[in-house]
């Protein structure tokens, strides 16, 4: 039987759900971030190589 009257706890449960997804959107872009500096890093050392030879 479903209860009747007002939902319980939606409200907190979707707010948590908000907080969790921006730490993992802030996590995902750290991640996105560090490789991308890793990729020129490693760009530049390769060209730097190469321009010694």
């Amino acid at each position: 039987m479903a209860k009747k009257g007002r939902e319980k706890n939606t409200k907190n449960k979707g707010k948590h759900s908000v907080l969790v997804e921006r730490v993992k959107n802030k996590k995902r872009k750290e991640k996105e971030d560090r490789k991308a500096r890793l990729k020129a890093i490693t760009k530049a050392a390769q060209k730097a190589s190469q321009e010694e030879k």
